[in-house]
């Protein structure tokens, strides 16, 4: 290979970030199409357990092999946080069974829209003209996606709305914790929470079954082939591959451009919905993605003239 050839091969770093989140983004739409699948036979809060335990085991393993230095003292926030985190990921995967993957994702993509409410809400962070059309272009996209059906009710809306809100109140918890605590510790308190929830949920809804709970309360079922229990692998696995490479991105180039590029998700999962059998997006639902996303990225990118420098590891684990 001549030296001219090699040097075409080699990426600058903005486009590692890129190629990295748009990998990021497929592994993370092909876990909710797992999901998706899984779902027809077990509960979603099964999903959850089996969805955390593998992340629990890497974030572990890297912990023994580079113990964690950090200041500490918030462990309220830091409990809540994956408290959070896990009842988010509760009602996305709900939304994904009740919802589709698209429509689903397309709300789960709203969290930067309700982040930058709530930041100038509670925190009292001032918002630019760039902002604040973002945040009407994106509830307006929502009025447009939010179009219940005789086979999608209002409840399962509200609900896909929720992962959105409650991503967005993790990461305002996540800004906290990130001044004083390792990046690890925080992705570690989501994943064990991600485990000891869901057992106290299958637990609940053995013994106390309510079928209004059923997006918090289910019950636990053996897989019954080697394609369900690589499934439940395979849920897991993405997940976290999808969790490496977006930590990786954003230390590659300015974290709003990165998480620009992340709104790809909805794209394949629209595509893995199309897959699976889902009806073909209507046009209404097609305008509100777009101004969903239009809206996400007015946010990503007016904040990334205010940070001229790539996002650290704490601001990553976003996508619960």
């Amino acid at each position: 290979m001549s030296t001219r050839t090699a040097n075409r091969l080699v990426l600058s770093a903005p486009q590692k970030g890129i190629l990295l989140m748009l990998g990021a983004s497929f592994f993370f739409a092909l876990m909710s199409a797992i999901s998706k699948w899984l779902s027809k036979d077990f509960h979603i809060v099964q999903l959850v357990f089996f969805r955390n335990i593998i992340g629990v085991l890497f974030i572990g393993g890297s912990i023994l092999q580079r113990p964690m230095i950090q200041k500490g003292g918030k462990l309220g926030l830091l409990i809540f946080r994956g408290v959070v985190g896990t009842l988010s990921l509760y009602l996305l995967f709900y939304a994904i069974k009740t919802l589709g993957l698209g429509r689903a994702s397309t709300y789960q993509y709203t969290y930067p829209i309700f982040l930058a409410f709530l930041s100038w809400l509670f925190l009292g962070e001032k918002l630019s003209t760039k902002e604040w059309i973002a945040i009407l272009l994106g509830f307006g996209g929502i009025l447009f996606v939010f179009q219940p059906d005789l086979s999608m009710s209002l409840r399962n809306h509200i609900i896909g709305l929720g992962n959105a809100l409650l991503t967005a109140v993790a990461y305002l918890a996540i800004r906290q914790l990130g001044q004083v605590y390792d990046t690890r510790a925080i992705v570690l308190s989501f994943m064990l929470s991600g485990i000891v929830l869901p057992i106290f949920s299958m637990i609940i809804g053995t013994y106390f079954p309510h079928e209004g709970l059923d997006f918090l309360i289910g019950t636990f079922k053996w897989p019954s082939s080697l394609a369900q229990w690589l499934g439940f692998l395979a849920l897991g696995i993405t997940a976290m591959i999808g969790q490496i490479m977006m930590t990786q991105s954003f230390t590659f180039d300015k974290a709003g451009r990165i998480a620009a590029v992340g709104y790809s998700n909805i794209l394949f999962a629209l595509f893995f919905g199309l897959w699976l059998g889902e009806a073909v997006p209507t046009i209404p639902m097609m305008i509100g993605m777009v101004l969903i996303i239009g809206g996400g990225l007015l946010v990503s990118l007016s904040k990334d003239k205010t940070k001229n420098k790539p996002a650290t590891n704490t601001q990553i684990f976003t996508n619960d």
